[in-house]
Parts: C-alpha cells; sequence; structure tokens
C-alpha cells in the first residue's frame, strides 16, 4: 500500500512540475509605478500645497525648541534655578507641541496617501489585466515576492505607460 501511495506522489509531483513549467509569470512593483505615475505626481503637488502652511508650523515649533535648547545649553549656567527651570519648561512645551503637530501632520497626509491608494486602485486593476492578457501570462506577481526576476518579465515600465494614459 505504501508503494502505491508512493507511486501516486511520484506521479502527482512530476505533473505539478510540468505544470509550473508551464506557467507564465510576470512581475511588477505596483508601488513604484503607482507612485512615479502622472496621477500621483498631481496628487504630491496638490498634498504640498495643502499642507504648506502645517509644514511651517511643523518647522517654526521645532526651531523654537532648538533655539531655546541652545540658550539652555549656553547660558543656562549663568541663569539661576528659577530662571534655568522656566526655560527648561518652555523647551519642553516647544517640544511637546513640535510632537503634537508632526504627528497631527504625518497621520493626516497618511490618511490622504491611503485615500489615493484606494482610489487608484480600480485603476491600477485594469490596468495589470491588460498586461496579463497583452502577455498571455497566468499569475503577475508583486516584485516585493520575488528575490530576482528577468528583466524582461519586470513589467513595472509597462504598467506606468498604462496608468499614464
Amino acid at each position: 500500500m505504501t508503494r502505491i501511495s508512493a507511486v501516486i506522489g511520484a506521479l502527482l509531483l512530476a505533473f505539478s512540475f510540468q505544470a509550473m513549467a508551464e506557467t507564465r509569470i510576470g512581475v511588477v512593483d505596483l508601488r513604484q509605478a503607482l507612485f512615479s505615475s502622472n496621477d500621483a505626481q498631481a496628487f504630491s503637488d496638490q498634498l504640498q500645497k495643502d499642507f504648506a502652511g502645517d509644514e511651517a508650523k511643523v518647522r517654526d515649533a521645532q526651531e523654537a525648541a532648538r533655539k531655546l535648547k541652545d540658550r539652555l545649553e549656553k547660558d543656562g549656567s549663568m541663569m539661576n534655578e528659577n530662571e534655568r527651570n522656566k526655560l527648561a519648561t518652555e523647551f519642553q512645551e516647544k517640544v511637546q507641541e513640535f510632537n503634537f503637530l508632526k504627528q497631527r501632520l504625518d497621520a493626516t497626509v497618511s490618511q490622504r496617501k491611503q485615500q489615493f491608494l484606494e482610489n487608484a486602485r480600480p485603476e491600477v486593476d485594469v490596468a495589470v489585466k491588460e498586461l496579463l492578457d497583452e502577455h498571455n501570462l497566468d499569475l503577475i506577481l508583486p516584485s516585493e515576492a520575488v528575490v530576482y526576476v528577468k528583466p524582461e518579465m519586470n513589467l513595472t515600465s509597462q504598467l506606468l505607460d498604462k496608468l499614464n494614459k
């Protein structure tokens, strides 16, 4: 009985290798194609315009904290304890303000990027399906899942062309 199982297993294994040999696979770097697209460039430009004021506030808070720290390090030894404590408290408040503004900005930008990705997903899916059909492929893998790919099987530039149409 075990010999029959072994023979059946060997036959199944041989057929699966043959099926694998016939499978045509392409690879794309979805992130690179999507973020290099014209839509992504326009999105990035709009994002910079929308958040320029917030970025300026973050930089201002960072610069104010840096100046307070420099003053504390430079003049702290000459100050009385009350002045030094007041300056240290002011510095800590600026650091907290900077952290709050930075986290809020990062979260908002991240949400907008996620929304962009979700909105772009149907277009990417259509472009990937077109590549699949045009190249008579059975499978397209993301480049993150692949260790090595022959350059002719990397379809990222073609995906980018389709996204820019």
